[in-house]
């Protein structure tokens, strides 16, 4: 792989879950100040009514915008009952989907590739490791067909975004699925979509400007997640298939625990739902209805999504009042 995909991907990988930050129990006894989306909103956190997927329905009284709340990684290709999805794409004024596509400038490239070569390392990311941890990655790599040389870095956040990736493309897992698919539904059925684009170039410098210790965090949760397997992910994306949020929920996502140490992570988290809430607001001055899709934990937590709303004096109906429609 070259240089400017390999600097591509990490930029995407760490784009992608910076909004995502942590997996912790649904009631923790505190929040953690290290993650926006510690607490979840309890009420919220229910078992839909109808079939397939769970969704809120957020109304100003005249407009509603159905909710549908996405998986953070799921199987590439999952299948699931999309006839509530259906009957509401049919005549909706638009579809919300949260941003998946990396727009950098060409300013932003020039200083992710450099950034990215500034990452690279002579020797491979495995020399500076102690002999047990070296032996568990060794194990992984080789498992996912990779060579030494793949993980030429010694920053030990870069080596574990890096590992990720290549675990979840070994592994058939994606952050894109059913964001993807449902935007091809809703372009076959000819239904305007908004979906925001950010320059993620800066980004790429963060990685250099994490503390080694947040860092080698990173890189020993992505390492317990890909020794693990995927079969948490597989049963949370089954959960969530049927409507069941605390199911989906318990997706071990491991790396975005520590990722909001990254600079500028907790800002740019803050961007996504505050565009987000926008999107929203805007589709509901609109006659009809409108669908968003918004990640789970995101949507859910305390200060997320659907609590920006309410707080805003939108009427936010739960999956476990749902009526057909």
């Amino acid at each position: 792989m070259g240089w400017r995909c390999r600097a591509a991907m990490l930029a995407l990988t760490l784009a992608l879950a910076a909004p995502a930050v942590a997996q912790v129990p649904l009631t923790p006894s505190r929040p953690d100040p290290n993650d926006p989306d510690s607490v979840l909103v309890e009420e919220l956190v229910v078992v839909g009514r109808l079939p397939g997927p769970a969704w809120w329905t957020v109304s100003n009284g005249t407009t509603t915008v159905y909710v549908l709340g996405s998986p953070s990684l799921a199987p590439k290709h999952m299948t699931w009952d999309r006839g509530v999805f259906d009957r509401r794409l049919a005549g909706a004024s638009m579809v919300i989907l949260p941003f998946q596509d990396v727009h950098v400038t060409v300013l932003g490239s020039l200083g992710a590739a450099f950034n990215f070569l500034r990452l690279k390392s002579g020797e491979p990311f495995e020399a500076t490791l102690d002999p047990a941890t070296r032996a568990r990655f060794v194990a992984v790599r080789t498992r996912l067909g990779l060579p030494a040389s793949h993980y030429g870095t010694k920053n030990p956040l870069a080596a574990g975004l890096v590992l990720a990736t290549d675990y979840r493309e070994k592994t058939g897992l994606t952050t894109s699925d059913p964001t993807k698919l449902i935007k091809l539904l809703a372009a076959r059925a000819k239904v305007p979509v908004s979906q925001k684009a950010y320059n993620l170039g800066p980004l790429m410098g963060a990685v250099i400007r994490t503390p080694p210790a947040a860092g080698r965090a990173c890189f020993d949760e992505v390492l317990a997640q890909a020794e693990a397997g995927p079969e948490i992910t597989r049963t949370a994306a089954k959960a969530w298939a049927q409507g069941d949020v605390p199911g989906a929920l318990a997706n071990e996502r491991t790396y975005e625990r520590c990722i909001a140490l990254v600079p500028g992570a907790r800002d740019f988290d803050a961007r996504t739902k505050a565009d987000q809430v926008a999107q929203i607001e805007q589709a509901l001055k609109k006659p009809g209805h409108a669908i968003a899709v918004v990640p789970l934990r995101p949507l859910l937590a305390q200060g997320g999504v659907l609590d920006q709303l309410r707080a805003k004096g939108f009427t936010v109906t739960t999956p476990g009042e749902e009526q057909p429609g």
